[in-house]
């Protein structure tokens, strides 16, 4: 492909592709990334830089990634639905379309609120969650890395998955965490001082998953929720044992009255 100057856009004579664009602020190391319409339906693409196109270590490790990513199911996560051959382009991997604003961007702009606070709580942890039950080695989590989609500001993990292993070592999982913990941090400190104050709880949660204090997702998902779930499974329990014991008295009592 001929050098193009940034966002220039490219028409597929065919009209499968039309209004192919550039997005230089979204590239990542090895790939370009673009926004396009297929057959009038906005997607978005990542494809190898022109200088890496021709390198065969390149080639297979943009089909691994694609081969890892496919069969990705989570809400959180950008998903892939195509490997395809784009006019002025190149091989590509497709992805949904999820144009918006990284938290990066947000906090440059200073436009965190409390509810993408609450989605980096609840989303992104649900989003790590799946990619460490499905073994997923990736780049570590930043908040270049996490988008809030326009409008609906749906949050949306890219650039998820460059390989799928057996299991994920002790260290790769905390390593989740602490990057969770940086982020969520970083989130706090972003929002308006009247939100990070009623949500001062969180503060120590990323201090502590900093610190390496949570062994796993699930434990990090217990303090983000103050371990309400805990005492609500203790409470179950103590019930279910009253119960047992209220139980075992009615039927100690009715067998006494027939046996009299």
């Amino acid at each position: 492909m001929d050098e193009k100057a940034d966002n220039t856009i490219f028409n597929d004579p065919t009209g499968k592709w039309t209004e192919i664009e550039h997005l230089p602020e979204w590239d990542e190391k090895f790939y370009h990334v673009y926004t396009a319409k297929k057959f009038g339906k906005w997607v978005m693409m990542k494809t190898l830089r022109p200088e890496l196109r021709d390198d065969p270590d390149m080639q297979a490790m943009i089909e691994k990634e694609f081969e890892v990513r496919y069969n990705l199911a989570s809400p959180n996560i950008i998903m892939i639905n195509d490997f395809d051959d784009v006019p002025g382009v190149g091989r590509a991997i497709i992805t949904d379309d999820v144009y918006g604003d990284s938290l990066a961007k947000l906090i440059d702009k200073g436009e965190v609120d409390e509810s993408i606070l609450i989605k980096v709580n609840t989303c992104l942890v649900d989003a790590l969650d799946y990619i460490q039950q499905n073994h997923i080695v990736h780049h570590q989590l930043t908040p270049e890395r996490i988008i809030f989609t326009e409008n609906i500001r749906n949050l949306k993990v890219i650039d998820v998955g460059f390989d799928q292993l057996d299991h994920l070592s002790r260290q790769d999982t905390r390593s989740d965490i602490v990057a969770f913990g940086k982020i969520l941090q970083t989130t706090l400190d972003a929002c308006p001082p009247e939100v990070a104050q009623r949500h001062s709880r969180c503060r120590k949660v990323a201090q502590n998953a900093i610190a390496g204090h949570y062994s796993d997702v699930q434990e990090l998902k217990m303090a983000l929720n103050d371990r309400k779930a805990s005492r609500l499974g203790v409470l179950i329990a103590i019930f279910l044992v009253i119960m047992i014991v209220v139980l075992a008295w009615l039927t100690s009592v009715v067998h006494h009255a027939q046996t009299l």
